[in-house]
């Protein structure tokens, strides 16, 4: 038996890109991430609402849902393993309406989540829980664009190589937790 196929993507991602992608489906990520967590979504949210520009291009980006611990010695974090994307799921409809194209992070999402997913070409992929230092390692610089004061909170700039994640659900709403259920797992 052959090892399933991994599939290079490059950020921005592209609408075209986020559907061609179905569940199931290994990655290896490379360009920007945006690290932010339910506390940097509401201020991001908040700030659109009031007709602010945001601090980066929505269009196209790719959020990573993480808390990462401080890096040592040539290292931009120490640990950077996903968080419960389930936190973030009231404010991810309004990004993925404005352009956000793909989340990375862990567990399940919301029906109004994946019908958003589904209406604007964006995909959800999962990273391995508990292998947070294995994926800093894949994380080639970090920058604070906003709300510093949210220490590990804070909205970074991730810029990434060969980041591995799985495709959890895809923008025709197909779910890998779907699937595992109607199995019985």
């Amino acid at each position: 038996m052959s090892a399933p196929q991994t599939v290079d993507l490059t950020t921005p991602l592209d609408e075209a890109a986020a559907r061609a992608l179905t569940a199931g489906t290994r990655v290896r990520i490379r360009g920007t991430l945006y690290a932010a967590r339910d506390q940097a979504h509401r201020r991001l949210c908040e700030l659109l609402a009031r007709g602010e520009a945001p601090p980066f291009p929505l269009e196209g980006a790719v959020f990573y849902y993480v808390g990462p611990t401080p890096g040592g010695e040539g290292r931009a974090f120490g640990a950077a393993g996903p968080t419960s994307s389930y936190r973030m799921d009231p404010f991810t409809p309004q990004l993925l309406a404005r352009g956000v194209r793909g989340m990375i992070g862990k567990g399940e999402r919301s029906g109004e989540v994946v019908r958003a997913m589904q209406r604007f070409g964006a995909v959800y992929f999962a990273a391995t829980g508990g292998a947070g230092a294995l994926l800093a390692r894949c994380i080639c610089s970090a920058e604070v664009l906003a709300w510093p004061e949210l220490g590990p909170e804070a909205l970074r700039r991730l810029e990434v190589e060969d980041f591995p994640a799985l495709v959890a659900i895809d923008a025709e709403g197909r779910s890998l937790y779907e699937r595992a259920t109607e199995k019985g797992a």
